[in-house]
């Protein structure tokens, strides 16, 4: 599966001298030192272990690659997106702790490796999950490096994107619809908040440490919001044509699970399909941005998000 929008899938882009590949692996280093760095490995009663059993050596790290890459494109601060790229991951990597555990999905496979609750017990993977969003907001609000409106701002749209409106929502909605007939728009309601909202938020995260216009702002936005529903359309169709050890985790587990997802309600190939529109519309925001090049990064990025096998 790839993009076909704006003249077709664009495998290498000059992009300043890099090729999305050397980018990508430059600041992958930087978010993984980061995190080696952030994330405690001495807290109480062998907690940190637990916690960085959770989040380190794993994960596409989409999120914070979206941050640095609209921080990039609207020459942000530095030190500030790099805080929000660690930031946002730290809530990605709670959510699933707290996604695999028994009483919601009740997975033992993430990221190639038993799960947290598998490896560490039930109740220290909840407390690995509580520990890592409370540091998600540490990071986010330095004593110094970042000024504190900037903090304030970063803070906000995180704990938006996480919370009741955004993800917790939509997982207390994709909990509540098993077994359920949902309709394409309530389906795509739910993956908004469930998925999509730390997505979108990712890339306004990354816009807020520069000063973007007002039009490049909401075109950003709507670029974020494309994305984070492509993810999940994706998710859904890898889910149903993918092993597990390439998926890094249980393959067929929604189906299984009897829980509502694209395939199920519009089936493979017309998801596939949706999955082309919206990186189109990822496309067509970026164009409208009025950030030129600027964005060409965060364009290759929704290729990748769309034509990904795990």
């Amino acid at each position: 599966m790839r993009c076909e929008a704006l003249g077709g899938w664009v495998r290498g882009d000059p992009m300043n001298g890099r090729d999305l590949d050397g980018w990508m692996r430059q600041e992958l280093e930087a978010v993984e030192a980061a995190l080696e760095r952030w994330v405690p490995g001495d807290s109480p009663a062998g907690l940190g272990e637990a916690m960085r059993y959770g989040v380190l050596d794993g994960g596409k790290r989409l999120r914070p690659l979206l941050v640095l890459s609209a921080a990039e494109a609207v020459q942000g601060e530095r030190e500030a997106a790099l805080r929000a790229a660690v930031a946002v991951e730290l809530i990605h990597a709670y959510s699933l702790i707290h996604d695999d555990m028994p009483c919601m999905d009740n997975d033992v496979l993430r990221r190639g490796k038993p799960t947290v609750h598998v490896r560490f017990g039930e109740a220290q993977a909840m407390l690995a999950g509580d520990a890592m969003q409370a540091l998600a907001f540490e990071v986010l609000t330095p004593d110094r490096g970042v000024a504190p409106a900037l903090q304030a701002r970063l803070a906000g749209l995180l704990a938006r994107a996480a919370g009741h409106v955004g993800m917790a929502g939509g997982q207390a909605i994709d909990l509540a619809s098993i077994g359920k007939p949902l309709s394409e728009s309530a389906l795509r309601d739910m993956h908004r908040r469930k998925t999509g909202a730390l997505l979108q938020a990712s890339v306004l995260m990354g816009a807020a440490c520069g000063a973007p216009s007002m039009q490049a702002w909401q075109a950003l936005s709507d670029y974020g919001a494309a994305i984070g529903l492509a993810f999940q359309v994706v998710d859904d169709i890898l889910d149903v044509t993918q092993a597990s050890e390439t998926l890094g985790k249980t393959a067929g587990k929604d189906l299984d699970s009897n829980k509502p997802t694209y395939v199920s309600v519009l089936g493979l190939q017309a998801a596939r399909r949706h999955a082309q529109e919206l990186c189109a519309q990822a496309h067509q925001a970026l164009a409208r941005s009025g950030l030129g090049a600027a964005t060409s990064t965060l364009a290759l990025l929704a290729d990748r998000v769309v034509e990904r096998e795990n």
